[in-house]
């Protein structure tokens, strides 16, 4: 009996787990919900509007057919992302006490594909140097330039020379502009742009002696700031300045633009850093930085982070949304670089650390370093678009780097292709020049575009254009036509008391603002007489009636 009573137990437990298994969801589908719902919320166009409150009924639906619209568009692209996106980044991870930073170019060459350890290599051009690089905005094509005379264009894919040429004067900086076809080297006297064959297209001689460049891709302006301090913006589409400013603020060489809002900002000997766009002759924004001059500045892509290096060995990470540190570190840097992930890129000396926010507090780590030969001097870092690559223009060269997790790894074709084909090149060059945006577009917050302006306060007059309203609008009341009414209403004393009535009436707001005018005066005086005594002494003091 006791057998049976255990084996009725027995199959009673296993008719639970069968009855359990079968209400509760698998695990995996819930999981895929999860994740789908949190996709969603990425692509909803904020929170849904209340159609409760509203009153207008055929509004309402109006509404709520775009509700379910929007809500429809989100979930496609949430399911769409899984075969759009099907790549994700990849960091270094270290096991146990190992640290990452530790680990050597070479080991990491090993272990990757064949194809990826092509992109590491080391280039070596001692008698030229020292050497700054850019690339096109789809990391396909790298521009070379040493300081002196020497230019160069490199397909990355292929690792083919297209274009080199000697120009036999100090360059001291290179930018691509819209694609591959055309480049601006900062030559000694003045910028020069040149096309993909190496022919001279135009020289900017009003720029003066530039020391760097930066394009402004979405607005096809070239800027650029010579020794003298100037900044210039030019029109690459029309050819016409747009702007020319003094700074104010001496020599400056270092230059950086804000992709999120096509800001430049600007690196001073004095410490202070400076934001401007071409439409304002004066800066919007001057923050001291740094005791010491500022050598290095770079953008986070976000937007809303900057990081900044000064002659007395800090760097310094900033919120833009409140110009406030987050936090300082101790180190100097010769250049700065954001990737497109928010890996940041520190060059000096002779050797290159990659710093990455573990925690996402923008609280930066070493992740990676990477040491050159003994008196080589890091000019200029860059990482390259849509790659796991950091690129070192140094003083015997150049050299590549791979950092994983540094390039995003699933790219748009209609921003920016790297496998893009002659023709869709010519498509592209069409539609960013219909797209263009004017140069008023630029401002701190681009996202205030489309708002309603509210409406300015207005100016209080003066007392002396207040009277004079004051007697313009008498005046009109006065010589104002009265109307001819009948026998008994018409007298001479009725319509001389109805024009005392209207000047009264057009007197009185003004009389009231007048009024209204001098008693706030009193009372800030009140105030601050009741400031200037202890107090303890204040409520002694006798108040006016």
């Amino acid at each position: 009996m006791e057998g049976y009573k255990g084996s009725e137990q027995g199959e009673n437990y296993l008719m639970d787990v069968k009855k359990s298994q079968l209400i509760s969801p698998p695990a995996p589908k819930q999981d895929a919900l999860d994740e789908l719902d949190s996709k969603v919320k990425k692509y909803l166009r904020g929170s849904g509007a209340d159609l409760e409150g509203l009153k207008d009924k055929k509004l309402r639906g109006q509404l709520s057919v775009r509700e379910d619209l929007y809500g429809k568009s989100a979930k496609a692209a949430a399911k769409a992302e899984k075969w759009l996106m099907p790549s994700e980044e990849g960091y270094l991870e270290a096991e146990g006490l190992e640290k990452t930073w530790r680990i050597k170019q070479e080991s990491i060459v090993q272990e990757v594909d064949i194809l990826s350890s092509r992109k590491a290599f080391d280039m070596i051009l001692p008698d030229l140097g020292p050497y700054t690089l850019d690339y096109t905005s789809n990391g396909r094509y790298m521009a070379v330039a040493g300081r002196k005379g020497h230019l160069a264009i490199i397909d990355m894919h292929s690792m083919d020379l297209i274009k080199e040429m000697q120009v036999r004067e100090t360059v001291r900086d290179v930018a691509f502009l819209h694609n591959e076809l055309i480049f601006a080297a900062a030559q000694k006297k003045y910028p020069c742009i040149y096309n993909r064959d190496g022919v001279e297209l135009h020289s900017l001689k009003e720029h003066g002696a530039a020391l760097k460049l930066q394009f402004l891709r979405n607005h096809f302006l070239l800027a650029s700031i010579n020794k003298f301090g100037q900044l210039h913006y030019q029109d690459m589409t029309m050819g016409e300045m747009v702007a020319n400013y003094r700074t104010g603020l001496g020599r400056c060489d270092v230059m950086q633009v804000n992709r999120w809002n096509a800001v430049v900002g600007l690196g001073h000997s004095c410490g202070k850093v400076t934001m401007w766009k071409p439409t304002s002759s004066a800066p919007l924004v001057k923050m001291l930085c740094h005791h010491g001059a500022v050598t290095a500045l770079a953008f986070h892509p976000g937007g809303h982070l900057m990081a900044t290096a000064g002659q007395e060995r800090r760097i310094k990470l900033w919120d833009l949304r409140k110009f406030e540190v987050l936090h300082t570190y101790t180190g100097n840097a010769k250049s700065l670089e954001f990737s497109q992930k928010g890996l940041l890129a520190i060059g000096n000396g002779s050797s290159v650390q990659i710093w990455r926010d573990q925690s996402g507090d923008h609280n930066y780590s070493r992740y990676m370093s990477h040491s050159m030969v003994k008196g080589y001097q890091v000019q200029r870092v860059a990482f390259r678009a849509y790659e796991d690559v950091l690129s070192i223009g140094h003083s015997m060269g150049l050299s590549s780097i791979l950092v994983p997790g540094s390039g995003e790894p699933n790219f748009d074709s209609w921003v920016a292709n790297p496998f893009e084909t002659a023709r869709q090149r010519r498509e592209k060059e069409v539609h960013s020049l219909l797209d263009k945006l004017p140069p008023e577009t630029i401002m701190l917050d681009p996202t205030s575009i489309g708002n309603v302006r509210p409406e300015k306060k207005k100016e209080r007059l003066t007392k002396m254009e207040s009277e004079a309203e004051m007697q313009v609008a008498i005046t009109a009341a006065k010589s104002a036509p009265t109307k001819k009414k009948t026998k008994g209403r018409n007298k001479p004393s009725k319509r001389e008391k109805k024009k005392h009535e209207g000047i009264a009436r057009v007197k009185r707001p003004f009389l009231e603002q007048h009024i209204k005018d001098e008693q706030q005066v009193k009372k800030k005086q009140r105030i601050s007489d009741d400031l200037q005594l202890p107090k303890s002494l204040r409520k002694f003091v006798q108040k006016p009636e």
